[in-house]
């Protein structure tokens, strides 16, 4: 019978990851409603809402830096301090992503997306979203699973580890949907450029999203 490491020591660093996690989960709504608001003609919040996200971002940096600075070297874990750290950049990155988003849309706030290509971009949206807040349920089964080893429990952790691999595709195929309309709309360089690299920032975020899920399992395998 394996003995649950954790409960030998004050803390865990999966108490630091759910916190992170939560404020990554914290900027999906942020996100969606500012997304909603540069689709549309008349909105005039989309900076309130970048803004809200940098806030976000800001606080999620402490608790990285916390995560990092609290972990002991020569600490006895179940897992990694390398895995720990490779699953916490890339769920920062989730959030990384989601603010380069809005700064990426930022620099010609003016220019809408065009029409024929607001339902590809909302698709898009919504696939990151889900992987976005899959994170925070992900973690706390986690956490539950390192407390108490039950196979049941890492079946729970695993079959969200397979979801957020699902999103990740559904993200990629709606990128593809895009850039193939962006490449064949008659559009002025910079404005394809701008399309293009928007669609691949938001599928960046369904990326990361997806290499957390990857720690996870490896950590799993420990």
């Amino acid at each position: 019978m394996r003995i649950p490491f954790f409960k030998m020591f004050m803390t865990s660093p999966f108490e630091g990851l759910q916190e992170h996690a939560e404020k990554v989960k914290e900027c999906a709504y942020a996100f969606q409603q500012a997304m909603e608001c540069h689709f549309s003609p008349k909105c005039k919040t989309f900076e309130e809402f970048r803004q809200e996200i940098a806030q976000i971002e800001s606080q999620a940096d402490v608790i990285k830096r916390r995560i990092r600075g609290h972990i002991p070297k020569e600490t006895m874990m179940p897992i990694s301090n390398f895995l720990v750290f490779r699953y916490l950049r890339e769920q920062d990155g989730v959030l990384d992503a989601v603010e380069d988003t809005l700064d990426w849309i930022s620099y010609r706030s003016t220019k809408k997306i065009p029409p024929e290509l607001k339902k590809d971009f909302a698709l898009l949206v919504d696939s990151v979203i889900d992987s976005i807040e899959m994170l925070s349920t992900m973690v706390a089964e986690a956490r539950e699973y390192f407390n108490t080893y039950s196979e049941n429990q890492r079946v729970i952790v695993k079959d969200i580890i397979r979801k957020l691999r699902h999103q990740e595709h559904e993200a990629d195929k709606f990128e593809d949907i895009i850039k193939k309309k962006v490449f064949n709309m008659e559009a002025d360089a910079v404005s394809i450029f701008h399309l293009v690299k928007l669609a691949e920032i938001i599928g960046a975020i369904a990326d990361h999203a997806q290499n957390a899920g990857d720690m996870m399992r490896a950590m799993l395998a420990k």
